[in-house]
């Protein structure tokens, strides 16, 4: 009826069994993968504020982790000298000697190395968690950093709840109250708390259950569309709540302009180049209009299952043209984290390019504007402006050239100011020939509308 993330599903069987309302994080650390999301519950509603986590972490990593131990201590390297029924025998004592110390403070361990040949030994609780903490270490960063994105400390949480088999193990337990500064909520089995969750939806969705409870899932990727020069526009930022929407204006690049070639990308990155494409649709038929004349306006909408419609309406004339795709199609939450982690680590350097390409483009817009005026316009020219104008297009190419987008900037602002009189001297002339032979009271009737 409807997908359903595992840590909403667990704050929702939370949220309808307490009664609750506040902000919680949620903590599912299961078999393979690391979740990690920070909820709000408020009059009934829930929020995703914020996700993390990493997929390639999880209780296998424990019991990987614990198996290569124990095979140092039988006197064999961790890949048990190529002996894959050995290295499967040794994993199976693993993870049942981690299971039974959480209960227990030491266990034997009986594992057969061959037919006949059995190897005991003793694994106290100590063990176990000197040989996974550097492992559960690995959860720490990506729960602080899900905090930082939903704009939260630690004390502002009203609870944490604990999903997935690996978080009966006291050493999580510990780790979770170190990180989140309280003890976590384990009151529902976290083996059957997601599947729980699940069921209340599923039950909500087929009218069965209360009517007063909303929920709400977040962006995960930013989306945007292809600016000139490669430069990605965002205009839905990740982590906002679903359904949302976003509406913003455009305009034409060039002269005589007959359509738009739109690309809708998602991602964290500035440039285009170094986001994932989602689709691409076109808009035509727009009459040719000066460039900067067209108005286009684009419409994201992403609603409740996460589906997100792209529509585009060139306003003068009443075009329109639209497109849906899903965002996360093919994405994997490993990719959505490398991703994300691949937007901070570039952050500098993505922003100087960012700025550098803008730059660029409005040095190329100005350039050929000008260029053109001068070729049409000549005669509105004042003794000496030409040299003056021309030079600054000089500056402008040669600081276009460079990697200073500071010094562009210097240089547009110079060729603006060194332009000026005679642009103003075009514009009215514009101004005079379109109102030649017209009735003064028929414009100001126009202007007066």
């Amino acid at each position: 009826m409807r997908l359903l993330n595992e840590p909403t599903a667990a704050a929702l069987a939370y949220g309808l069994d307490k009664q609750a309302e506040g902000t919680f994080a949620v903590f599912d650390l299961g078999g393979g993968t690391f979740d990690i999301s920070i909820l709000k519950l408020e009059g009934g509603v829930f929020e995703v504020k914020s996700t993390g986590g990493d997929s390639a972490l999880g209780g296998d990593d424990f019991d990987r982790a614990l198996a290569a131990h124990l095979l140092r201590q039988m006197g064999l390297p961790e890949d048990a000298a190529g002996d894959r029924y050995l290295t499967r025998r040794v994993l199976d004592a693993a993870r049942d000697a981690k299971e039974a110390l959480t209960k227990l403070s030491a266990t034997e361990v009986v594992i057969e190395r061959g037919p006949g040949d059995l190897w005991r030994g003793t694994l106290t609780r100590d063990e176990l968690d000197h040989v996974v903490k550097p492992v559960l270490d690995r959860c720490e960063p990506p729960a602080r950093r899900a905090l930082r994105d939903a704009g939260l400390e630690a004390k502002q949480l009203s609870g944490v709840i604990l999903v997935g088999g690996a978080t009966r193990m006291p050493i999580v337990r510990r780790l979770v109250a170190s990180v989140f500064g309280r003890e976590p909520l384990v009151d529902i089995d976290p083996d059957e708390v997601v599947a729980l969750g699940a069921a209340v939806q599923a039950d909500l969705l087929a009218g069965n259950a209360r009517k007063d409870v909303v929920l709400m899932d977040v962006v995960p990727l930013s989306l945007g569309l292809e600016m000139m020069g490669g430069v990605a526009e965002k205009l839905i930022h990740r982590n906002t709540t679903v359904p949302c929407g976003a509406v913003q204006t455009f305009t034409t690049y060039a002269d005589n302009q007959t359509g738009f070639d739109l690309h809708v990308v998602q991602g964290e990155r500035e440039l285009v180049a170094d986001c994932r494409s989602l689709a691409r649709f076109k808009l035509t038929g727009i009459p040719p209009m000066p460039a900067g004349m067209a108005r286009l306006q684009v419409t994201f909408l992403v609603d409740a299952d996460g589906l997100l419609s792209v529509s585009a309406r060139e306003e003068t004339t009443g075009k329109e043209s639209s497109i849906r795709v899903k965002p996360s199609y093919g994405l994997t939450d490993d990719e959505v984290e490398r991703m994300i982690r691949d937007s901070f680590a570039h952050a500098e350097q993505d922003v100087g390019e960012r700025l550098l390409l803008v730059e660029r483009v409005e040095a190329d817009r100005i350039l050929q504007a000008t260029r053109a005026a001068l070729a049409g316009s000549a005669d509105l020219l004042v003794e000496g402006e030409q040299a003056a104008i021309e030079a600054a297009m000089d500056w402008l190419e040669k600081s276009k050239a460079g990697r200073d987008h500071l010094a562009m900037r210097a240089a547009i602002a110079a060729l603006d100011a060194a332009s000026k009189d005679f642009a103003t001297r075009r514009m009215n002339q514009a101004l005079a020939q379109g109102l030649r032979g017209q009735d003064i009271g028929a414009v100001e009737s126009k202007v007066g509308r």
